[in-house]
């Protein structure tokens, strides 16, 4: 969208996926990728078929932190910036385990997260720069989870994180150019990951070539069976414990 042939087609605004989702919500963008779990909570949201940010395996990138054993969890810090994985992990905690845990928002930084709960979530560059720190100096007192993995193990399916949705208002719905340019300038940028890697690790304060490794082996930009049966499944157990009032299908432009 930045760089590509799509450059000159888009307004486009850099936020979280949080606010992408709030902006979606009320009027002030046609178009955004937003945490999955939002489009349960806004109306008339249409998906862009076929784009997701998903995990097959392990995402890296959410992590649970804690100081006890997984069943022991009685309290949980969740990143402020977080709504799908704070959702996962009370679908974690809440079925797989039993467990009905405190779930306070926090700042994103473990330290301070630890002070107060047992565990811990983290998402995003805080949770691959923490993950990139234990591989220099392995912190024995905390169990860290790959909440992709965790999904995985339980479910046997990938798991949904973001979604690109629009609302049912917009233009360029009427026909098929939204879903080619986005479908296009996804497949444009995995054509460059070596550059964006060396441009962003450094930003980053991360190796480029684990930055590489993380957008190639790490996320999944496919929204295929597979990844829907991971979501469809992921919100039904969303409406089980509480965190949607209801289980709407996805409706795809």
């Amino acid at each position: 969208m930045v760089h590509g042939e799509q450059r000159s087609r888009f307004d486009l605004a850099f936020t979280t996926p949080a606010c992408c989702a709030d902006d979606l919500r009320a009027g002030r963008a046609d178009v955004g990728i937003i945490p999955s779990i939002e489009y349960q909570r806004i109306d008339a949201l249409r998906v862009l078929p076929g784009l997701s940010i998903a995990s097959k395996h392990r995402v890296r990138s959410v992590l649970l932190l804690s100081r006890v054993p997984l069943e022991e969890i009685r309290s949980v810090a969740v990143d402020t910036s977080s709504r799908t994985s704070a959702t996962l992990v009370s679908v974690l905690l809440r079925k797989f385990y039993g467990l009905d845990p405190v779930m306070r928002p926090s700042t994103p930084d473990p330290k301070a997260m630890l002070g107060w709960a047992e565990a811990a979530l983290l998402i995003g560059d805080p949770a691959l720069l923490y993950e990139d720190s234990l591989r220099r100096d392995p912190d024995r007192s905390l169990v860290v989870f790959d909440l992709a993995v965790e999904w995985r193990k339980f479910t046997g399916l990938p798991f949904v994180f973001a979604l690109w949705a629009a609302r049912p208002d917009c233009a360029e719905l009427k026909g098929a150019d939204l879903r080619c340019d986005f479908l296009s300038s996804r497949d444009q940028g995995l054509a460059q990951l070596d550059r964006i890697a060396a441009e962003w690790g450094p930003r980053l304060g991360l190796a480029p070539e684990a930055v590489r490794i993380y957008l190639a082996d790490n996320i999944d930009y496919t929204l295929d069976e597979e990844n829907l049966a991971g979501l469809r499944l992921f919100y039904s157990l969303a409406h089980e414990v509480g965190a949607i009032e209801a289980v709407r299908d996805l409706d795809f432009i």
